[in-house]
């Protein structure tokens, strides 16, 4: 049974794709990768399937629109979970997560359903942020917490691995964001269905190539949203429990 697939969604990814695949391949060998690519107009997709033709452990999913990045994990899931796929890898294709890190977010899922790869725990690390983008990710990351009573501290964060049971558990039908936020709507889905999540700290690396997706825009529109959700009793109930926070102290 095949067990680990990254799934790696691009859109004008063309100058990061090559390497980001090898560098997965190469610190985690018996992982598969699969890149969901959005008809990207650089030949980000051309460039997909020609990786997929030298390497038959990396696999192509070509989607005919751009609707969000949570359009494209979801169908990047259903595709795992209908081959049997055990550990689901969630990875930017920008280089800002480390595949370098991603054994010891695979070590954690030993003992949990869900890790979420975290910035604002104890041993994480921002590399080439500006001072506003620190604020503007943390400042969101703080407010969706405290409406939707959420322990974890890096709601927003997108370097997660997930078991297939859990996935399964989380009810993806009713995964209703496409955008920015829908890190914390999966996030609340695991909550909600009682998994075992814990935080591993990782080092976020801003991209050195192409053109980041993130506006304020996106932004706002993701906060509205968490304030519907909070306003409406959307969020879980409070617990007196604390975050699971692997390799680290809590944050």
């Amino acid at each position: 049974m095949p067990n680990t697939l990254v799934i790696i969604p691009t859109y004008n990814e063309i100058d990061n794709l090559e390497p980001i695949v090898s560098r997965v391949r190469a610190n985690v060998a018996d992982a598969e990768v699969l890149i969901v690519d959005d008809s990207s107009p650089d030949g980000t997709g051309a460039l997909a399937d020609s990786l997929a033709a030298r390497d038959s452990n990396v696999h192509v999913l070509h989607r005919s629109t751009k609707n969000g990045l949570g359009a494209a994990y979801l169908e990047g899931f259903a595709w795992a979970l209908s081959r049997g796929y055990y550990t689901l890898v969630q990875m930017d294709a920008d280089g800002s997560h480390l595949p370098e890190q991603l054994p010891s977010l695979l070590a954690a899922s030993e003992n949990a359903e869900v890790v979420m790869g975290s910035r604002w725990v104890t041993g994480g690390h921002i590399v080439n942020w500006p001072w506003h983008r620190r604020m503007l990710s943390q400042g969101g990351s703080t407010y969706s917490r405290f409406l939707l009573h959420l322990h974890q501290r890096d709601v927003t964060g997108g370097y997660r691995v997930y078991s297939a049971n859990a996935l399964e558990r989380m009810r993806l039908s009713s995964v209703e964001s496409l955008g920015y936020c829908f890190q914390i709507d999966m996030l609340l889905h695991a909550v909600r269905a009682g998994l075992t999540v814990v935080e591993v700290p990782i080092t976020f690396v801003e991209r050195t190539h192409g053109a980041s997706k993130m506006s304020g825009r996106i932004v706002l529109e993701a906060m509205g949203r968490v304030t519907m959700w909070g306003l409406t009793g959307q969020g879980v109930a409070r617990t007196s429990g604390s975050p699971a926070v692997a390799g680290s102290r809590r944050g």
